[in-house]
């Protein structure tokens, strides 16, 4: 079965090492219930943030688009401020205790949620936002920091984090798409509210099956000076060269990824006269093909940057594909319209391919934060990852918010995002020929 008997920290079970594949990973329980949890959390994190977009985009007229820009923004911003903090606790506390209690955060947020669907309030409703961001700020230390303590060796890290991805993913395909489909339907506020209920109580119930792992570093004090300790952590990440690269890359994935998830909705409204649910296929698409590309880095079992440069190639050629097709594409109103014509499923291709190049872009990535991260620091490191992934996300959403304001359309914008993910390619290539030839091919 490619077993493991030695036990980290507390863990009470053998733990899949690099002989494992993604079946017996799939069939461990331990990581069974991560996945889920992380899955379930995608699902219902996608299903409010896309019927608030729906909501935002086809209920509040002009402002619709600068919404959806900011709204990005508003569920990252937690990222910034609450890394370190959320990196501490899930160092100095058991993690799988710390998953427990974001999962109930969670399903107390999604009760508010309920309140601002039934009444229409928006406010209430980017305050749900801003407070998934919080639990999601907590969550991803301990998502990232307990996957070595339950898999061993490299082989088992890449598979088991491009297995999470892919999870990942396909829950933000199933949330895009119901979150979509439900809110401007019939009774479509209670519809979503009572789905949002119902998947943050699963998600509560499956983080009870995630194992004890032990303390990482007990007796760690949790400082509430999140200021001061952020620029403590991202001072110690910038000194191990190898972390403080995957950090660079990670978060400029992550920008680029809110960036192109904030103008799709723009491009079906303003260039293809599309209604929303033209906007839900193409999150579906999307998230389809991110799901994708992370199972086939999976199967590598290996880090190799080589793939995160042609991933990063494969990503720019696609998007401006997609910008110029929207261009040229004409009015495609609906669904059946966009699949009527060649036009339509040249984008949609294009949308799947650069996705699934996206997926593949990220999971070397951060298999090399969790390797080159000291056990008893590792969830700080991945905090100081979430910090300057929330910066690089937050500016990005203002970039994003302020082109509009200049006049700029969603196509030339994405023109702009491809143009400058080919100068982190090539940023990639130049590093690891320098200093990590080996981990290149």
């Amino acid at each position: 079965m490619g077993v493991q008997g030695a036990k980290p920290l507390g863990l009470p079970c053998p733990r899949p090492t690099h002989r494992a594949g993604l079946g017996v990973l799939m069939r461990w329980r331990g990581f069974w219930a991560l996945f889920v949890v992380q899955a379930l959390g995608a699902v219902n994190d996608n299903l409010f943030k896309n019927a608030l977009v729906v909501l935002a985009l086809y209920r509040v007229g002009h402002l619709g688009p600068v919404l959806v820009a900011l709204s990005g923004g508003v569920f990252l911003l937690p990222y910034a401020l609450f890394s370190a903090v959320a990196g501490q606790v899930a160092d100095g506390f058991e993690k799988a205790r710390v998953v427990r209690l974001v999962k109930w955060w969670e399903l107390g947020l999604m009760v508010l949620a309920s309140f601002g669907f039934l009444s229409g309030n928006v406010g209430a409703l980017f305050a749900v936002l801003f407070g998934l961001g919080v639990q999601a700020a907590f969550f991803s230390p301990v998502k990232y920091g307990i996957l070595p303590d339950l898999l061993a060796g490299e082989a088992a890290l890449v598979r088991g984090n491009g297995l999470v991805e892919a999870g990942t993913f396909v829950g933000i395909l199933l949330g895009t798409v119901a979150g979509g489909a439900l809110v401007l339907g019939p009774g479509g506020g209670f519809v979503v509210s009572a789905a949002c209920l119902a998947v943050a109580g699963l998600g509560v119930a499956a983080a009870y099956g995630v194992p004890f792992v032990g303390v990482a570093q007990p007796g760690l004090r949790v400082r509430a000076n999140f200021l001061g300790e952020t620029w403590v952590l991202l001072r110690e990440a910038r000194g191990e060269p190898d972390l403080w690269f995957a950090v660079l890359g990670i978060s400029w994935f992550w920008a680029l990824g809110a960036s192109l998830l904030a103008e799709f909705p723009t491009v079906a409204r303003d260039e293809l006269g599309a209604n929303a649910h033209v906007v839900t296929l193409m999150f579906a698409v999307f998230a389809l093909g991110v799901g994708v590309g992370s199972l086939a880095v999976a199967r590598l079992g290996r880090v190799v940057l080589g793939v995160v440069v042609a991933a990063g190639v494969g990503v720019s050629a696609f998007t401006a594909d997609f910008a110029w097709g929207a261009m040229r594409a004409g009015v495609m109103a609906d669904v059946p319209a966009m699949l009527a014509r060649p036009a339509g499923w040249h984008m949609l291709a294009d949308l799947f391919a650069l996705a699934v190049f996206g997926g593949a872009f990220s999971v070397p990535l951060y298999v090399l934060l969790q390797e080159h991260s000291a056990p008893s620091h590792r969830a700080r490191m991945v905090g100081a990852n979430n910090v300057m992934n929330a910066i690089a996300s937050v500016l990005a959403a203002g970039v994003m918010a302020g082109l509009y304001a200049a006049g700029l359309r969603a196509p030339a914008i994405l023109l702009l995002l491809a143009a400058g993910n080919l100068g982190v390619a090539w940023w990639v290539w130049r590093y690891a020929r320098g200093k990590r030839k080996a981990l290149l091919f």
